[in-house]
């Protein structure tokens, strides 16, 4: 979990990463479950029938599995990734 704030070559920058991530770590942690597989099965063969390749974004789709399910807002700094996901709320930063 550490990996990108560890290899930060600005000590400042390692430090502010390394804070977030302990805050991150108050939070509550949501855990995969049979409905999250039964969530990302239903994304993975929609992004599939859509034509588009599911295994090239196999995180990216139990990361909204898990948001959908839960009814979360997934936040995100990299918009284009999850634009296409039906049913997901998205916000980016």
């Amino acid at each position: 979990m550490t990996f990108g704030a560890e290899i930060a070559s600005d000590p400042g920058v390692r430090q502010k990463r390394l804070a977030a991530l302990r805050r991150l770590q108050s939070k509550p942690l949501l855990t995969i479950d049979a409905g999250t597989a039964t969530t990302f099965g239903g994304l993975a063969a929609t992004i599939k029938l859509q034509g588009k390749k599911p295994r090239s974004r196999i995180q990216d789709l139990w990361l909204a599995s898990q948001a959908i399910q839960h009814g979360h807002t997934l936040l995100t700094r990299n918009k284009p990734d999850f634009e296409d996901i039906p049913g997901l709320d998205l916000a980016s930063i």
